[in-house]
């Protein structure tokens, strides 16, 4: 008996998908698979096996080191792991011992940009079975186990940039923790909204994209031209439970990889420094399904104007995601770059408001009825950890629930309206989180403290730092 079937980790559906794995490998010629798992991050870390060695895997499970969770997005690591001391209070992170990476049958995948190449989501296990406390997508689903037996669906609008690849930086005097950015041009000059010009540009590299994305079995919706010079914008249909993370996890992955075997590079950095550059958001739509049923939606006939936009349930829902929100932002912008983009009339948020089809508010409550009503939240960025955004959303709208918040009358205008603002940097974000009692209890107090910890040790990095901005203000003048 291997390590899942002992310890009890697959359910039927995923045991039953477990058994034609091989046979889909096989009819995809199949020669190795990569096993990844999101760190906390939400990038992809993992190993490649061999199609011999993936009937072990999919016994065993396969090994790999704990301190990829003690590491920040530079990979330096942050947290002590050969001393004396109990790494975050988890002895088995100790001496950066192997964690076990379990593969999700569920997700496997053949990717169409690597002929021969399979792909298994996996999640973390300790060595005795016990799950990984820092495991993203395990602190999702636990949050998910919360809503009481409702279904909690989302669905995303994700915005990024789109370059020509004219230098990758890999000299040796590119190198370091991190290496050098690469050097890009641009591919449209922007500026023109959804222009079928701007669109028609880009469509050679957009259509590879397209294709590759499709043959993955990601619900793909749309594909925009953005207002930004080489700025483009992807939609996929709504999904359940984990699998807006899951599909956001992989449709990074398989935008970055493909683009780059194209001569080109795509970046979900929010603000890249680039002249005209435009800042990117991830618009994350919500709603909560009863036996297949929204929620969100009021009672009464559907075009009523006098009758209100929200159900009490979805009242209170947005209510929380109002009273939440300066916390919230550490994990839906979890990027010192990434708060530059809340800008005052700038179709960002920045503070915490609501209003109907208002494009303008933090919140935007769109639809009529119980199919369509949704809460459009404007807050996130591309970058942000897709797990740990969805957690967060939904904790912070569960907390609402359950207090019964109140969201305010609506803003008619979201950039003057009296309201809370959100955090002007990271730092703001994660003193807010941590000091957020209701949010905590639902995602835990340790997940919030380890988290804090790994985003303040990236800020402390940047602040010995020394900038452009300081180089031009002060070298000259002083």
């Amino acid at each position: 008996m291997g390590f899942i079937e002992r310890h009890g980790l697959w359910n039927p559906e995923q045991a039953a998908a477990a058994q034609e794995i091989p046979e889909r490998a096989e009819s995809g010629g199949m020669k190795v698979v990569r096993l990844v798992f999101a760190d906390q991050h939400g990038l992809l870390r993992g190993k490649t096996v061999t199609v011999g060695e993936l009937p072990n895997v999919l016994r065993e499970g396969t090994g790999i080191a704990s301190s990829l969770l003690a590491k920040d997005t530079s990979g330096r690591t942050v947290f002590p792991l050969f001393t004396k001391e109990t790494p975050l209070g988890l002895p088995e992170l100790r001496g950066a011992a192997d964690m076990v990476m379990v593969p999700d049958p569920l997700t496997f995948r053949m990717l169409p940009w690597s002929p021969g190449t399979g792909w298994l989501l996996c999640d973390l296990r300790f060595t005795t079975g016990t799950p990984v406390p820092l495991c993203t997508r395990g602190l999702l689903r636990s949050v998910l186990e919360q809503t009481g037996g409702l279904t909690y669906r989302t669905g995303l609008e994700v915005e990024f940039h789109l370059f020509r690849l004219t230098d990758p930086r890999l000299g040796t005097g590119d190198l370091g923790q991190p290496g050098a950015a690469p050097e890009v041009g641009m591919l449209n000059h922007g500026y023109q909204y959804l222009s079928e010009l701007r669109y028609d540009e880009l469509d050679p590299i957009l259509d590879v994209l397209r294709s590759n994305i499709e043959q993955l079995g990601l619900p793909l919706r749309s594909l925009e031209v953005e207002f930004g010079p080489s700025q483009v914008e992807l939609t996929l249909q709504p999904a359940d439970g984990l699998g807006t993370a899951d599909a956001m996890v992989l449709l990074r992955g398989a935008v970055k990889q493909v683009a780059a075997r194209h001569g080109h590079h795509a970046t979900f950095m929010c603000r890249p420094h680039l002249p005209g550059v435009f800042s990117s958001g991830w618009h994350l739509h919500q709603s909560v399904l009863r036996d297949g049923v929204g929620v969100f939606a009021p009672e009464g006939a559907e075009g009523d104007e006098v009758r209100p936009p929200l159900s009490p349930y979805g009242t209170a829902f947005l209510g929380g995601l109002l009273r939440h929100a300066r916390a919230t932002s550490a994990f839906s912008t979890p990027t010192l770059n990434g708060f530059k983009r809340f800008r005052s009339l700038s179709l960002a948020p920045d503070r915490a408001v609501w209003g109907r089809d208002n494009r303008g508010a933090m919140v935007r409550v769109l639809g009529d009825g119980p199919s369509s009503t949704r809460l459009e939240n404007r807050i996130g960025e591309p970058a942000a950890n897709p797990y740990l955004y969805l957690a967060s959303q939904l904790a912070a709208g569960l907390d609402g629930v359950a207090g019964g918040l109140d969201p305010g009358p609506a803003a008619d205008e979201p950039y003057a309206t009296r309201a809370e603002p959100l955090p002007r940097s990271l730092g703001e974000a994660l003193t807010a989180l941590e000091a957020d009692e209701g949010l905590a209890a639902r995602l835990g107090k340790d997940f919030v403290s380890y988290y804090a910890g790994i985003k303040r040790a990236e800020i402390a990095r940047f602040e010995q730092e020394v900038t452009d901005w300081e180089q031009r203000e002060y070298f000259r003048v002083f």
